[in-house]
C-alpha cells in the first residue's frame, strides 16, 4: 500500500499550488509525473522564480551516509520525520535501513499511514482522545503496525488510559527522561520516571516497552553534560529492566535517542549498555541530515567531530531573482520570509547566475542582511557584484522551516536536469 500510495503522487495534476514550477504545465495539463519524465533544464525550462531545488547527488549522499552510520554502530534508525514531511523521502530512508519514522504530532502520524508506514515513534506525550482512538483503531485494523510514544507524567497516562478505555489495543508507550531543569518535556527526576512507570503499570490500555528522551535538551550541552545525560537514560533502563518494570510480553526494549547534533554521543553510550532481559531496540531519531543545511547543522553535525566517519552535503538551493538595483551597494531579490528559512539565521549568497550569459560564479562580496515577506535585502560590495535579472541561490539554515514553506520541490541532478519532484505534507 505504502509503495503505491507513494507512486501516485506522480499522478497529481500540476497547477497553481505549486510555487516555481513552469506555468506551461499546467496549461498543458500535466502531471507531476509527466513533467518529470520531460527532465527539463532548471534554468531555461520555464521554471519561474523563486524556486527551491533539490541536489539530487546530496540527498542520496546523506541518506547513505547516516544509513551507514547507525548500521555501523549497531543502532536502529527512526528519522524524525517532521524535517520534511515527504513520503517520498521517507521511503527511500526506509529503503537505507531505517527502522521506522519519528513523528511530533498526530497529523503526521496520519499522514505517515497514509503512506503505508508501518512503524512509528511518537515523540511527544499524546493526550488528545481522538488521537488515542485513531491510533488504536489503526493498530486493530492492521496487526503489523507498531506504534510507541512517550508518557512523562502521571496525570497523563490517566488521561491516556481514560480515553482508550474500551478499546480493543494495548498503546505502546516509553518513559522520556527529561534533559534537565528548564530544558523541554521528560520527567524531571529519576523518582518521577519510576511513578510514572507505576502509573502505566495500572492501566490495562498501556504497555511500558522502553525509556527515551532528546539529548540536544540538555542546558548548555557540551559533550560531557550530553554523554551523562545519556547514561543516566540507560542507567534507567537497566534499573527498570532488573525491576522488572517492562511488560512482560516484551520481545525487545526500546532505549531510544538522538537528534542531528550529537548522534555519536548516542552511540558511544548505546554501545556501552550492558545485555538485558530481553534484546535491546537502540532507537536513533536524527532528521536534518536528510537535506542538511549551509548554516545551523553544518556547524553542529557530529561530523564534524569524527570526520574518519563520514559527512553530509547541504542539497537545499533557493534560486532568486535580482528585480531591483538602486544603488551600487543594494540589490533586492524576490523572495522572502514566505520563501525563506530563518529562524536560525538569514541566508547566504552561495552563487549568481549572469541573466544573460548563464555564467554561474561565486557569490562573492553579496549578502543577505534583512527579509521581508517578499524580498531579501542584499547588501554588494561592488556594482558588478549582481544586476537586475541574475538569479542568486541562497543557501539556508534549519530544514524543518525551508521544506515546510515548499509543497512541490524539483530535484535538480549536477548539469541542471530537474529528474524529480518531491511532495511536502505540512
Amino acid at each position: 500500500m505504502g509503495s503505491d500510495a507513494v507512486r501516485r503522487l506522480a499522478d497529481e495534476p500540476l497547477d497553481h499550488r505549486f510555487k516555481g514550477l513552469p506555468p506551461d504545465a499546467e496549461r498543458a495539463g500535466l502531471t507531476v509525473g509527466q513533467l518529470a519524465a520531460e527532465k527539463r533544464d532548471l534554468y531555461s525550462g520555464g521554471f519561474t522564480t523563486p524556486v527551491l531545488t533539490l541536489d539530487a547527488e546530496a540527498l542520496e549522499h546523506n541518506l547513505t551516509a547516516l544509513g551507514t552510520y547507525a548500521a555501523r554502530h549497531g543502532l536502529a534508525f527512526a528519522p524524525h520525520g517532521k524535517t520534511c514531511m515527504a513520503p517520498q523521502l521517507f521511503r527511500r530512508q526506509l529503503d537505507h535501513g531505517a527502522w521506522g519514522i519519528t513523528a511530533a504530532v498526530p497529523h503526521q502520524a496520519r499522514v505517515y499511514r497514509a503512506f503505508g508506514i508501518q512503524r512509528i515513534f511518537l515523540a511527544n506525550e499524546l493526550v488528545d482522545p481522538a488521537a488515542l482512538r485513531w491510533v488504536a483503531a489503526e493498530l486493530a485494523a492492521d496487526p503489523g503496525f507498531r506504534f510507541v510514544c512517550y508518557v512523562d507524567s502521571v496525570r497523563g497516562v490517566q488521561l491516556m488510559d481514560r480515553a482508550l478505555r474500551g478499546q480493543p489495543q494495548v498503546v505502546d508507550v516509553v518513559v522520556e527522561l527529561g534533559a534537565g531543569e528548564g530544558a523541554r518535556t521528560g520527567a524531571r527526576t529519576d523518582e518521577d520516571c519510576r511513578a510514572v512507570a507505576d502509573a502505566v503499570a495500572e492501566s490495562a490500555a498501556l504497555r511500558l516497552v522502553g525509556i527515551a528522551g532528546y539529548e540536544a535538551e540538555v542546558p548548555g550541552a557540551d559533550p560531557e553534560s550530553v554523554h551523562a545525560y545519556l547514561r543516566r537514560l540507560t542507567a534507567l533502563a537497566v534499573e527498570f529492566d532488573g525491576a522488572g518494570r517492562f511488560a512482560a510480553d516484551l520481545e525487545e526494549i526500546v532505549v531510544s535517542a538522538g537528534g542531528s547534533a550529537w548522534f555519536d554521543a548516542v552511540a558511544d553510550v548505546f554501545a556501552e549498555l550492558p545485555e538485558l532481559s530481553r534484546p535491546v531496540l537502540r532507537l536513533l531519531r536524527s532528521g536534518a541530515y536528510v537535506s542538511h543545511d549551509h548554516g545551523w547543522y553544518t556547524r553542529l553535525t557530529p561530523f564534524n567531530r569524527v570526520p574518519e566517519e563520514g559527512g553530509l552535503r547541504p542539497a537545499f538551493r533557493l534560486w532568486t531573482q535580482v528585480v531591483s538595483r538602486p544603488s551600487p551597494t543594494q540589490a533586492f531579490v524576490n523572495a522572502g520570509k514566505r520563501d525563506i528559512a530563518y529562524d536560525l539565521g538569514l541566508p547566504e549568497a552561495e552563487l549568481v547566475r549572469d541573466a544573460l550569459t548563464g555564467e554561474e560564479r561565486p557569490a562573492a562580496g553579496v549578502r543577505v542582511v534583512k527579509l521581508s515577506d517578499q524580498h531579501a535585502w542584499l547588501e554588494t560590495e561592488s556594482a558588478d557584484d549582481v544586476n537586475v535579472g541574475d538569479w542568486v541561490a541562497l543557501g539556508m539554515s534549519h530544514p524543518c522551516t525551508i521544506f515546510e514553506k515548499w509543497p512541490l520541490i524539483p530535484v535538480v541532478e549536477a548539469d541542471g536536469t530537474v529528474t524529480d519532484y518531491v511532495r511536502t505534507f505540512f
